[in-house]
């Protein structure tokens, strides 16, 4: 759900400072934009953000949550293109960033920053494949515990807004499914946490799969 890359960061902090600036937004605020041609790639330092694009009916739908050491620009360096989604800092964001041709130029040279990149692609990939599957197979009520768990384990809460955006429906679906949740007292009736040890929710999402 709210993915970061410490290797990523550690190597940024490595680099010499003539090659890096740093800059920052507030919540809120895009660092980049759906469509949008920019120069820069970006390396989150501090904060987390939210990857999304909006459909040509105005809706939004959340790819990702991004946290420290996650990339964003890359794409758009090595494919010199517009921005395929939007950037959202949802906490204040300091980033690491680079030029377009010097990031190409490091990743001609750099077997570092070639890794680094593979591995984030593929690590995209991946999760991407996971999400839609668990989508596609398990009702909705299983990808909103999900998520929940998740964001427990993590200590990051989101908006329900975002929650909904993230798994591809409206928020009117999402409160009702939160009402069929309460009512089987999987998820405590005043907010969103959930009312069910560990194990107990463990085997409520096996049973899922059965």
């Amino acid at each position: 759900m709210l993915r970061t890359n410490p290797d990523f960061s550690a190597y940024m902090a490595q680099l010499p400072g003539h090659r890096l600036l740093s800059r920052s937004w507030s919540p809120g605020e895009a660092i980049v934009r759906q469509g949008a041609g920019i120069q820069q790639v970006y390396v989150i330092r501090e904060g987390i953000t939210k990857c999304y694009m909006r459909e040509d009916n105005g809706k939004d739908y959340i790819f990702e949550f991004l946290g420290p050491g996650e990339i964003t620009g890359e794409l758009e360096a090595i494919r010199n293109a517009p921005c395929i989604c939007t950037i959202e800092a949802i906490t204040p964001v300091t980033a690491w960033t680079m030029p377009h041709s010097d990031f190409n130029a490091l990743l001609a040279s750099d077997a570092s920053l070639n890794r680094l990149v593979m591995g984030e692609l593929a690590t995209r990939l991946v999760q991407t494949c996971v999400r839609t599957s668990y989508q596609q197979v398990y009702p909705l009520e299983y990808g909103l515990l999900r998520f929940l768990m998740l964001q427990e384990a993590q200590q990051v809460f989101f908006s329900k807004q975002d929650m909904a955006a993230y798994l591809g429906i409206t928020v009117r679906s999402f409160n009702r499914t939160l009402q069929q949740l309460r009512a089987k007292k999987v998820i405590a009736v005043d907010g969103l946490q959930l009312d069910l040890t560990r194990n107990e929710l463990d085997a409520l999402l096996r049973r899922f799969g059965d």
